[in-house]
């Protein structure tokens, strides 16, 4: 470790952020990062625990604590505390592909899972991720790396979400040729449309595919497989095909008066706001209006979040959301002890500047719309809403049930769908003979990535259910390994303890 007694010495502190009445007038990044020393401080306080739960993956009473991606968090953050900036990309990128997506955009299993956490606060390692891919951008070390050998072998990728990307990243560099398609005008999939740019900024998802093209990987965009494109035609040309299409499939909400105007499906939303702010920033109009309106919100996770965050960007009147579950603990509870992922209340930046512009949090907790009420012209202007509560069904498990007389009505002229999705679209891994499970996914009973054909594979959350991006990389990098030992025979992509960089 860096310093035996940092964690003791100093505390956490993380890059300071735009106050929301700065933020909220464009659609750019809005965190900063630390200045170099400082985060080499922080990278003093991780204390090279004998049993690292950081880098674990464990999974504790049915969820996920530590890294998917089992990054070697200790070795890391002692290069950065000791000031070995391009030491530590290169031990990071030994098993991380895309560090500047995760240091973004990751819930941080690893920081959930922090022996400082079970007494104080963890270590900042995903600001140290961040900072440390950041440094290497700026300072030259990622290069093109094409492989010095290729194998004459074949493979499409359908889908270039992180699965997909992760999936090709890895087939490339063992020297397999990989084409990528996507459905959209570009590629990146959810980190192109699905995560809002101020999130994700779209340039560092551009800055990551010009350099899997200088490395040799093709993108066909615009080419929705299983529709302009058959399976049976991708199998005559390609040796291998990885099936990388998500669980974009939305989850509904049928109540009465679902067919009024103006109720949206967040992803829908969130990509025709994205597109339109890259093709012409905001000019051309092409989304729904939210300037003026009071907007609803039906799900309390990520995606509902940043609709939140992206309506208030746009000028609502007012923003409310819907979030079925009952709000959860300040601090963790005894049944939920470290190193478990803590369920505890999260205010996120969408809801911090909703409560800035409207002065209170947006969240309504315990609360779920069953009626849309339109005007006159067809749109939507009332969502009708009942609380619910927690109650047990025959097997035991909490449900959450109407409580009666608490019927309400919410004016609403815009209302947003992001209450989770319900798997992948059937078209495309139909075109290829693969049946999806009862929840919409490909997952095969012996938990491989492979399907009935033996030609195709599927990786990501078409295979494992809608989840976070970095399961979604670590899914391609699996996907890759098992593709390449069907094509040579065996395969040196050892999980963990391969050098990717």
């Amino acid at each position: 470790m860096g310093k035996p007694t940092g964690f003791l010495e100093y505390g956490r502190e993380n890059g300071s952020v735009r106050p929301p009445k700065e933020r909220v007038k464009d659609f750019k990044e809005f965190h900063r990062l630390l200045p170099e020393k400082e985060q080499e401080i922080q990278g003093a306080r991780c204390m090279a625990c004998g049993v690292p739960f950081c880098q674990s993956a464990m999974e504790l009473n049915g969820m996920v604590s530590g890294c998917p991606l089992k990054n070697l968090v200790p070795e890391f953050n002692d290069l950065v505390c000791t000031g070995n900036w391009e030491q530590a990309y290169r031990r990071l990128t030994k098993t991380s592909c895309f560090p500047e997506f995760t240091g973004r955009v990751c819930p941080a299993l690893c920081e959930a899972a922090c022996t400082c956490g079970l007494h104080g606060d963890p270590v900042s390692t995903k600001e140290n991720e961040l900072q440390i891919i950041e440094r290497a951008f700026a300072s030259g070390w990622v290069k093109p790396e094409p492989p010095r050998v290729r194998t004459g072998k074949t493979v499409a990728v359908v889908g270039s979400g992180p699965s997909g990307l992760a999936a090709a990243f890895l087939l490339n560099r063992r020297g397999h040729q990989v084409t990528v398609f996507e459905k959209s005008d570009r590629p990146g999939g959810l980190l192109m449309y699905g995560i809002p740019n101020m999130k994700l900024d779209k340039f560092v998802v551009e800055r990551r595919i010009c350099l899997l093209e200088a490395e040799g990987i093709r993108f066909i965009t615009g080419t929705d497989v299983g529709r302009d494109v058959t399976g049976e035609n991708l199998l005559k040309e390609y040796d291998r095909v990885v099936l990388a299409c998500g669980a974009g499939k939305a989850r509904d909400i049928p109540v009465p008066g679902r067919e009024a105007g103006g109720i949206y499906f967040a992803v829908d939303f969130l990509t025709a706001v994205t597109k339109s702010l890259l093709d012409s920033d905001l000019k051309d109009k092409k989304y729904p209006k939210v300037a003026g309106k009071r907007v609803v919100v039906i799900g309390g996770g990520d995606t509902g979040n940043d609709c939140v965050a992206t309506a208030v960007r746009l000028g609502a009147r007012s923003v409310v959301q819907l979030e079925m579950m009952p709000e959860p603990p300040e601090t963790r509870r005894e049944d939920n002890p470290w190193p478990e992922w803590p369920r505890v209340k999260k205010t996120d930046y969408g809801q911090e500047e909703a409560a800035w512009a409207y002065g209170a949090d947006p969240r309504r907790y315990c609360t779920t719309a069953t009626e849309f009420l339109a005007g006159k012209n067809g749109n939507v202007n009332r969502v009708r809403t009942v609380e619910l509560e927690p109650e047990k069904n025959a097997g035991g498990r909490p449900k959450m049930v109407p409580r009666a007389g608490s019927e309400k009505e919410l004016p609403a002229d815009l209302v947003l769908i992001a209450a989770g999705f319900t798997g992948a679209e059937s078209y495309c891994a139909e075109s290829f003979g693969v049946s999806l499970d009862s929840r919409g996914r490909t997952a095969p009973a012996d938990g491989s990535h492979r399907t009935a054909n033996p030609a195709v594979f599927t990786a990501g959350d078409m295979r494992r259910g809608q989840s976070l991006v970095v399961w979604a990389m670590r899914e391609g990098l699996e996907a890759a390994r098992e593709v390449d030992e069907s094509l040579m025979g065996y395969t040196n992509l050892e999980l963990g303890r391969r050098n990717l960089c």
